[in-house]
C-alpha cells in the first residue's frame, strides 16, 4: 500500500483562513467524487467555517480527560480516501495513543489515507522563540519543522494584516469581548506584518528545497534563475575586500540575493603567506555582510569557479578585472576571460579595482603538463622539427654539424618544456633521423661514415632524452608540491574555522562536502557500543548524528566510509576519494568528532549550570524562609495568640494595636511570598507580560497610594502630555512600588525622593532620585542579585528581592532598570520603557 499524501495550509496567525481553505478543498474533492471525511475540525464558533461543515461526513471524536480528540481508530476503520485533520501541532490529551496530533496523522498516512491539515507559523519548532519574541506570547504546542517540510504540498493561507483586523472587528474570528484585547496585543499591525514575512520566507525555503531536489533528481546542472545568487571569487589578494563589497551591493540591489564568496585552492598553490591573512579578513567581511565563505579544490580556476557557481545555482559571478599587460593576455586569456566565455547563463561581472593582487599564482600549467600542452608538443615534434631542418638546409654548407645539432637540440629542449617526456622523445627521434639524413655524409641516406658525426648524433639523443627526463621529473615533483600546498591551504582553513568558533558538526560536514564536491557527508554513531567487526556493518546498529547535503548515508551504502573511532564513522557519498583526499577528509572527521564531543559537553555544562543556579536559588530561598519569612509570621501569631488567650485583659486600644500588628505582619508576609513566587517564575521564564498603552501620570500616583502615608512626601514631576508607554499595568505598579519604597528607606529625613519622567528617543524614562548614601560603582549590579542587601542589616524590610524582581519585570516588558549616581550624592534608578506610539499600539 502506498503512503498517503499530506497537504498543509500554513498561516501567519490564527484567523487567516487555514481551516476555511481546508474545508473548501474538501468540498471540491467531494464534488469530484472523492471519498472525504472530517476527522477533526475545530470551528471555534466561526459561522463561516461552521457553514462549510454542513454536508460533509464528520467522524465522531472521542472524549479523553474532558476534551475531544481525534479518533484515529475510527478514521482508520472508515478508511476514506481523504481525511481533514485540523491543528497539526496540537498536543493530545493524556491517555491518547500518541503524544501529538502530527503522529496521529502519520498513522493515517501510513494507512494510505491522504490528509489535509493546518498549522500556524508560530507552531513551527524553529520559529517558536522568534514569534514569541515578536508577539510576547509564548506558544507551548509545536511541531518539528521536518514534519511540515516532508509534506507533499504546503500552501500559504495569506491575508493582509489590515484585512485580518477587519475580519476580527466583524466578529469572524473571536467573540466580541475578546476582539479589543486581541487587537491591542497579538494582532497589532506590526506583529502581523512580521509574522506574514516569516511565513513567506519559511515557505520560500521549502520551495527552494523542492526545486533543488527536482534539479538533482533530473540531473539538471544548468542555472535556473529562480532566485538571485551572487558568487564572488577571491584570489587571496588585497582586491578581495573591494570585490566583496561590490558583490554585496549587487546582491542588495537584486532584492536581498544570497551572497557567497569562494576561494579555489588550485594545484599550483600560492607563493605568499600573505594570502592566508587576506582570506581570514575577507571571510570575516563577507560573513559580516550576511554572506557565506566557501573553499573548493580545483586544478583549473575557471572550471572550479563555474562548477561551484552552477552547484549553488548562482545567477551572477563577480571577478576582479585582469591587470596583466597585452603581451601576457596574448599568451593566455586569463581567468576572467576564460570564465566569461564558458559561463553560459551566469552573468559575469569583471570589477575594476585599484589594488593589484600582491599574492600571485603561478601561470596555469606551470609544473603541471596538461593534455593540451602534450598535444601541442606532439604537433611541434612532428611538424616543427622537420620545418626547422628544412630551414637549415640552405645554410648547411656554412654551418658545421655540431652547430646544427645544437640548434635542433635547443628546439627539443623547448619541446620538453612544452609537452613533457613523450613529445621530447618524439622530437629527439625525428631530429636525429633528419640530422642524419640531411646533414651527415653521405647525404640523403641514413648511413654515417664519419665516426665523429655518429658520436655527435648519439650525444644529441642522450641530451634530448636526459632533458626530457629532468622536465618530467620536475613536473611530477611540482604536482606533488602543488597538491601539498592545496592540502595545507584546506587544512589551514579548517583550523581557522575551528579557532574562530565556527566548528559545529553540521558546519564542518558542509565544509567537507563543498571542498570535495560531494553529494552528502554523514556522521554516524553506533547505537550499541562494543559490537564486533561483522556487526559494525549492520545499518540498524548505527544512527545519524549529523548530515550535510542531500541523502544521508549509512554504513556500506556510501562510496567512502571513514572510521573515526570504535563508535563513530564518516560516510561520504558522491564519488570515490583518492588517498590524498581521504587524508584531508580524515582530518575533517576528527574535528567533527571533537566538535560533537564539545557540543555534548556544553549541553551537559549548561544543564549543570541550570541545576547550580536552581540550587543557589533554593538555598537562598530556604535562608529567607528560615528567618525573614518567620519574623512577620511570628509577630502575627503572637498577636493573634495574645488576643485569643488573654483578650479580656486588654483595653480596646491595646486590642486594636495587636490587630493592627497582626494585619501589618500578614501584609508583609503576603508581599514577601508574592515576590518569591514572581522571582521563581522569572527564573523559570514563565512569567508573562501583556503590554498595553499606559499613562505614567496615572500609574505613578496609583503606586504611591499603595505605599500609604510614607509616600505622601514624594515629589512628582511627571508631565501629563508625556507619551504613553507599553507596559503591563500590574507589573509596572509592582516595579514602581519596589523602587520608590527602596528610595524612601534610604532617603535622609526631610529630603524625600523625587520622581521625574521624560522622553528619550523612542523610550520614556522614569527616574526615582534619592539623596541617600548611594552605592559604589562596583556594587551597583550586585543590588540586582536575589537575596542581596549589600550590608543592610535591617532584616525587617524584606529578603532582598525587590530590585532583582523589578529588573526582571522591566525586562519582561521590553524595558530596562539601571542605577545611576545622583549628582551631589545618592542613587537614581532609571526605568526605561518603550514608547507606545500610534504604530506600536495598533
Amino acid at each position: 500500500m502506498s503512503r498517503g499524501q499530506l497537504r498543509i495550509y500554513l498561516g501567519a496567525a490564527p484567523g487567516v483562513g487555514k481551516t476555511f481553505a481546508a474545508l473548501e478543498e474538501a468540498r471540491r474533492r467531494r464534488a469530484r467524487g472523492t471519498d472525504v471525511v472530517v476527522g477533526f475540525v475545530e470551528a471555534h464558533g466561526r459561522p463561516h467555517t461552521t457553514e462549510l461543515l454542513d454536508g460533509l461526513e464528520v467522524v465522531p471524536r472521542k472524549v479523553l480527560g474532558g476534551s475531544l480528540e481525534l479518533d484515529v481508530d475510527a478514521v482508520l476503520a472508515r478508511a476514506p480516501s481523504v481525511a481533514i485533520v485540523d491543528e497539526l501541532a496540537h498536543t493530545n490529551a493524556a491517555g491518547s495513543r500518541n503524544d501529538q496530533r502530527w503522529q496521529d496523522i502519520d498513522e493515517l498516512l501510513d494507512a494510505g489515507i491522504d490528509v489535509i491539515s493546518t498549522v500556524n507559523v508560530q507552531d513551527l519548532a524553529s520559529l517558536n522563540d522568534v514569534v514569541a519574541a515578536i508577539t510576547g506570547v509564548p506558544q507551548d504546542e509545536t511541531v518539528p519543522d521536518e514534519v511540515v517540510r516532508r509534506a507533499d504540498q504546503v500552501e500559504l493561507a495569506d491575508i493582509t494584516p489590515e484585512a485580518l483586523r477587519r475580519r476580527m472587528l466583524h466578529g469572524n474570528v473571536y467573540p466580541p469581548e475578546k476582539v479589543g484585547p486581541a487587537l491591542a496585543n497579538y494582532f497589532r499591525v506590526g506583529n502581523l506584518t512580521a509574522l506574514r514575512e516569516i511565513a513567506l520566507l519559511w515557505l520560500a525555503d521549502k520551495v527552494e528545497d523542492q526545486l533543488e531536489q527536482y534539479r538533482e533528481a533530473q540531473h539538471i546542472t544548468a542555472t535556473w534563475e529562480s532566485k538571485e545568487r551572487v558568487v564572488v571569487a577571491l584570489s587571496g589578494g588585497d582586491e578581495g575586500d573591494t570585490l566583496i563589497r561590490r558583490a554585496a551591493r549587487i546582491a542588495a540591489r537584486s532584492g536581498g540575493a544570497d551572497l557567497k564568496a569562494v576561494y579555489v585552492a588550485t594545484g599550483d598553490g600560492l607563493t605568499s603567506a600573505r594570502s592566508a591573512r587576506n582570506l581570514a579578513r575577507q571571510r570575516n567581511l563577507v560573513e559580516d555582510l550576511g554572506g557565506s565563505y566557501h573553499q573548493v579544490v580545483g586544478h583549473a580556476i575557471p572550471n572550479a569557479l563555474l562548477e561551484f557557481a552552477r552547484g549553488v545555482n548562482a545567477t551572477q559571478l563577480v571577478l576582479g578585472a585582469s591587470r596583466r599587460g597585452r603581451f601576457a593576455q596574448a599568451l593566455s586569456r586569463g581567468v576572467g576571460v576564460t570564465t566569461t566565455a564558458s559561463s553560459g547563463k551566469i552573468d559575469v561581472h569583471l570589477v575594476s579595482h585599484e589594488r593589484v593582487a600582491t599574492v600571485k599564482r603561478a601561470r596555469p600549467g606551470r609544473g603541471v603538463i596538461g593534455g593540451g600542452r602534450k598535444l601541442l608538443g606532439n604537433a611541434l615534434a612532428l611538424l616543427g622539427i622537420p620545418a626547422l631542418c628544412m630551414a637549415l638546409l640552405p645554410v648547411h654548407e656554412e654551418l658545421s654539424l655540431t652547430t646544427m645539432i645544437l640548434i635542433v637540440l635547443t628546439a627539443v629542449m623547448g619541446l620538453t618544456l612544452t609537452g613533457g617526456m613523450w613529445p621530447a622523445l618524439l622530437g629527439a627521434l625525428s631530429g636525429s633521423l633528419l640530422l642524419n639524413y640531411f646533414f651527415t655524409q653521405p647525404y640523403n641516406t641514413l648511413k654515417v661514415h664519419d665516426q665523429e658525426q655518429l658520436v655527435s648524433l648519439a650525444i644529441f639523443i642522450a641530451l634530448a632524452l636526459g632533458g626530457a627526463s629532468v622536465v618530467n621529473l620536475s613536473a611530477a615533483r611540482a604536482r606533488l608540491a602543488a597538491r601539498a600546498s592545496a592540502e595545507a591551504q584546506t587544512l589551514a582553513t579548517l583550523a581557522g574555522t575551528v579557532l574562530r568558533g565556527g566548528s559545529r558538526v553540521e558546519d564542518l560536514l558542509d565544509r567537507l562536502r563543498e571542498t570535495f564536491s560531494l553529494e552528502s557527508a554523514t556522521l554516524l554513531e553506533r547505537i550499541e557500543p562494543g559490537a564486533g567487526p561483522a556487526e559494525r556493518q549492520d545499518p540498524k546498529l548505527w544512527r545519524v548524528v549529523a548530515c550535510a547535503g542531500e541523502g544521508c548515508a549509512s554504513p556500506g551504502t556510501a562510496e567512502n566510509d571513514l572510521p573515526i573511532n570504535d563508535d563513530l564513522a564518516l560516510a561520504l557519498r558522491g564519488h570515490t576519494l583518492d588517498a590524498a583526499d581521504r587524508r584531508i577528509a580524515q582530518a575533517f572527521a576528527m574535528h567533527a568528532a571533537a566538535a560533537l564531543e564539545r557540543e555534548r559537553l556544553e549541553r551537559q555544562a549548561a544543564a549543570v549550570q541550570r541545576l547550580t543556579d536552581t540550587d543557589k536559588l533554593r538555598t537562598a530561598l530556604l535562608a529567607a524562609v528560615s528567618h525573614d519569612l518567620r519574623t512577620p509570621l511570628a509577630s502575627a501569631r503572637v498577636a493573634v495568640s495574645s488576643l485569643r488567650t488573654t483578650g479580656d485583659l486588654f483595653t480596646p486600644e491595646e486590642r486594636d494595636e495587636l490587630l493592627e500588628a497582626a494585619e501589618t505582619s500578614l501584609a508583609r508576609l503576603t508581599s514577601l511570598v508574592d515576590n518569591l513566587l514572581d522571582m521563581s517564575r522569572l527564573q523559570a521564564g514563565v512569567l508573562g507580560a501583556n503590554p498595553v498603552p499606559v499613562a505614567l501620570d496615572d500609574a505613578v500616583p496609583w503606586a504611591l497610594d499603595e505605599l500609604g502615608g510614607a509616600a505622601a512626601a514624594v515629589r512628582l514631576d511627571v508631565p501629563s502630555d508625556l507619551p504613553e508607554v507599553r507596559a503591563d499595568p500590574g507589573l509596572l505598579q509592582r516595579i514602581l512600588v519596589n523602587v520608590v519604597a527602596n528610595a524612601l528607606r534610604f532617603s535622609p529625613e526631610g529630603v524625600p525622593p523625587l520622581v521625574i519622567a521624560g522622553k528619550q528617543g523612542g523610550l520614556v524614562e522614569l527616574r526615582v532620585v534619592d539623596r541617600g548614601p548611594g552605592v559604589p560603582d562596583e556594587d551597583r549590579e550586585l543590588m540586582f542579585t536575589p537575596f542581596q542587601r549589600l550590608g543592610d542589616r535591617d532584616n525587617t524590610t524584606g529578603v532582598g528581592l525587590g530590585l532583582a524582581l523589578s529588573r526582571g519585570l522591566a525586562e519582561a516588558m521590553g524595558g530596562s532598570l539601571v542605577p545611576e549616581a545622583t549628582p551631589g550624592g545618592g542613587l537614581t534608578m532609571v526605568l526605561a520603557l518603550p514608547q507606545a506610539d500610534e504604530k506600536g499600539t495598533e
